[in-house]
């Protein structure tokens, strides 16, 4: 029954857990259209009028929204630039002013053709640094392929209808390529390692918490602390190395990161940012999963890690935009809030969120550190129990010891109170003496033999009071340490 009840809990969860980051992805491409870039035409001529009817035609949940606004929303493109900088939009596509007369006059003079640059027409604002491997596709190619789509409207519509004739090579090349779009990426992050920064890492950081926990719980365990040293000082003692071993793991990870940004524009100021960044997530999973160990039953600690990390690991795989609106329940997970702080300090302060974000990381360090301070007063607690308990068992087999042994005396001496004839005895001893060697060997064996049954009927009437009324607390994953004083004198 223990077996078929553990393997129905597994599957079920393995599966709960599958279905829950497959659902996050599923129809992601569906969702594209819930990106929204803004569009300004500040030439207002037929460019512009190519772009709108080349989106006509791409419009669809598969494409970003082109939403149009007035050029009095935004005068200049230094406007646009903030909107997408405070996430207001997730691109911004213009077209610059007197573009279209002047694309006009090149192709019906040559003069002006020579003169003239197709890389000041038209023009996109991005921010590469959110989600990059999302927004390259979903953005940049969408809008690259939105430039190309309406440079063959503006071919075949009214951009040159009028033209009958091309003047020179000049004319020609410009009616082959009229302008190239440009890009202003916010923050370039093109470099391989940007596609584990919210997954892969987001993991490693979490198991890394669990297994030095573990290797604390172990040292605790081996010493029996909670039994001997004080609540509070152990407190301060845990949270003093937690947080001296998450400094430097946290170091560890951005100091890797940095070292394989392969030209990644990113300063000393931003490095030492990110550092603080990751040490409070980390120290937050490192409590967290403490308080696991702490309140949860001890079969489904390592059910709730698994599930803690596929819960915070699917809150940073997309932009909530793309996935099923259920998935906004990522709001509240750790690691979320670490991507959005870490996107805002990469882009220069291009991902205003930190106004929900960082209370959100400090309402899980105050909630975690005070469970696990509790957690603490509740492991003393029980293991000044077991400490009892322990003492009480060891005296109820001793008393049954005593008893036993008092008893075996009583009988002996009963035995030899007996009067026994001088005669008999005397030849009895002086002709079988091996025969007295070989009932002494029985008589220890039968007195073994009755002591352990007596020892045994000791141990079973103990383990029915532990189960009756449980003092067990659950200390958490303990392993033994790597290099401990008894190891060293052992090698």
């Amino acid at each position: 029954m223990a077996v078929g009840a553990n393997f129905l809990y597994l599957q079920f969860l393995f599966l709960g857990l599958f279905c829950y980051i497959f659902g996050s992805l599923f129809l992601q491409t569906s969702h594209i259209h819930n990106l929204h870039v803004v569009f300004v035409d500040y030439d207002g001529g037929s460019i512009g009028r190519a772009v709108l009817g080349a989106y006509a035609a791409l419009q669809g949940p598969t494409f970003p929204s082109l939403i149009e606004r007035s050029p009095s929303d935004f005068p200049t493109s230094i406007d646009l630039l903030e909107a997408v900088c405070k996430t207001r939009y997730w691109g911004a596509l213009y077209v610059s002013p007197g573009a279209s007369g002047r694309l006009q006059e090149a192709l019906t003079d040559g003069t002006a053709a020579s003169a003239y640059n197709n890389t000041d027409v038209m023009a996109y604002i991005w921010n590469e640094a959110m989600y990059a491997p999302t927004v390259d596709s979903a953005i940049s190619a969408s809008l690259e392929l939105l430039s190309g789509a309406a440079r063959v409207a503006y071919s075949t519509g009214n951009g040159t209808g009028n033209i009958t004739s091309v003047i020179g090579p000049a004319t020609l090349s410009v009616l082959a390529d009229p302008w190239e779009l440009q890009s202003i990426n916010i923050q370039p992050t093109a470099q391989g390692s940007r596609a584990i920064y919210n997954t892969v890492v987001i993991i490693l950081i979490l198991i890394q918490e669990f297994f030095y926990l573990g290797t604390i719980n172990g040292l605790y365990a081996q010493f029996k602390l909670y039994a001997y040293v004080d609540p509070y000082r152990i407190i301060i003692i845990r949270n003093a190395i937690s947080l001296s071993y998450t400094f430097i793991g946290s170091l560890c990870v951005i100091s890797t990161i940095w070292a394989f940004k392969s030209g990644w524009d990113i300063n000393g100021s931003q490095f030492i940012l990110s550092w603080v960044v990751l040490w409070l997530f980390a120290h937050i999973n490192f409590l967290t999963i403490d308080v696991f160990t702490i309140w949860l039953p001890p079969p489904f600690v390592p059910m709730a890690l698994v599930s803690w990390i596929i819960f915070n690991v699917t809150s940073t795989l997309l932009p909530f935009d793309l996935s099923p609106a259920f998935y906004r329940i990522g709001y509240i997970f750790p690691a979320h809030e670490l991507y959005q702080g870490l996107i805002d300090i990469w882009s220069r302060g291009c991902n205003p969120q930190l106004h929900y974000a960082l209370p959100i990381l400090f309402t899980w360090e105050l909630v975690a550190l005070i469970s696990s301070a509790l957690g603490v007063f509740r492991r003393c607690h029980f293991a000044m129990l077991g400490e009892d308990l322990q003492k009480k068992e060891f005296k109820e087999r001793l008393d049954a010891a005593v008893e036993f042994e008092m008893e075996r005396v009583n009988k002996m001496k009963q035995k030899h109170s007996e009067p026994a004839k001088p005669e008999v005895e005397q030849k009895h001893k002086a002709t079988r003496p091996d025969k007295a060697i070989s009932e002494g060997g029985d008589e220890e064996r039968v007195v073994r033999g009755e002591l352990s049954l007596v020892l045994e009927q000791v141990n079973t009437n103990q383990r029915r009071e532990q189960e009756r009324t449980s003092t067990a607390c659950n200390f958490g994953p303990a392993f033994n340490l790597l290099f401990s004083h008894e190891g060293g004198n052992d090698a």
